[in-house]
């Protein structure tokens, strides 16, 4: 008898203690969830390109604006993750470069990038115990872009569907025609700074890395003259090459070069990349109320 007393009281201990278990996880889970916050935003800033057209890895004089928006959720102190829209504008020209067989080649381009991006931020410190925090991050985006030119007048010419390097043209099998609308790997790194409660300031440097080399469309050799006239018509042949608009000193006019030259080098990929300033708003959550105080906790104690 006494032995099955025992036993009884263990089990509504037993009970008791699982009682008390499920009802804490009923109270605190919640808020644990709510403790997480979002922020919408906007990125005010800088697009610059990395490719054939430029000699160095990126050219300054090449810089053109940017601007995009953005949500985010944090999952915890060092989690946040992110979804943005980011419009850019990207360029390149020749005629800045001072290698003279560049010169010589005369390209240029310059193109619209559209980006829709999803990536996670790694961030090193609380941002509401020290007010500021360096961050990383990395994900994944589509992209699109569209390279123009001008021509000798000043024109503004689309480049694609001239197949300058013959891409997509019968007599050239192996050359596609490239997609607009690529994937990229966005990555790069960044601080932020609590400004009040709700408020938050950054600076952010972010690289994608592209699966393309037509966003100058440049990439291979040159293609043969009269195929290419036959094909596409006289502006494809003014824009595939211009090297004799150029000085003659870098030049002689009228030589368009022999099919196969070397026109670009698909040892590399393109690159671009977004440089800015960005500000959100944080609500939802972070364990504080709308006016900024600080939650009280109501799970329970034992």
């Amino acid at each position: 008898m006494h032995l099955t007393n025992r036993v009884a009281l263990r089990n509504q201990l037993f009970y008791a203690t699982l009682k008390r278990v499920c009802v804490f996880l009923l109270i605190c889970l919640p808020f644990k969830g709510f403790s997480q916050s979002w922020q919408a935003g906007g990125f005010l800033g800088i697009s610059n390109y990395s490719g054939d057209l430029v000699q160095q890895r990126v050219d300054l004089k090449y810089t053109r604006y940017s601007i995009g928006a953005f949500v985010k959720r944090d999952i915890n102190r060092y989690l946040t993750l992110r979804a943005g829209l980011t419009y850019g504008r990207i360029a390149g020209a020749d005629s800045t470069n001072r290698d003279t067989l560049l010169l010589a080649r005369n390209l240029s381009f310059r193109s619209p990038v559209f980006e829709a991006q999803l990536a996670a931020e790694i961030n090193f410190l609380d941002l509401d115990v020290k007010h500021f925090t360096p961050y990383v991050f990395g994900g994944v985006a589509l992209f699109s872009f569209y390279p123009t030119t001008k021509d000798a007048r000043g024109n503004t010419v689309n480049l694609r569907p001239l197949s300058t390097e013959g891409q997509g043209m019968a007599e050239y099998p192996t050359r596609k025609q490239y997609n607009l609308r690529q994937f990229s790997i966005p990555f790069g790194a960044g601080i932020k700074i609590l400004i009040t409660d709700n408020w938050i300031a950054g600076f952010e440097i972010g690289l994608r890395k592209t699966f393309t080399d037509y966003l100058d469309d440049v990439s291979l050799t040159y293609v043969d003259q009269a195929t290419l006239l036959r094909s596409k018509g006289p502006t494809a042949v003014e824009v595939a090459y211009r090297g004799d608009e150029v000085n003659p000193a870098h030049a002689v006019p009228g030589t368009y070069p022999a099919d196969g030259t070397i026109r670009g080098s698909a040892k590399y990929k393109d690159w671009y990349a977004f440089t800015g300033f960005t500000l959100s708003y944080r609500f939802g959550g972070g364990g504080r109320n709308v006016w900024g105080r600080q939650k009280a906790s109501s799970c329970p104690r034992f």
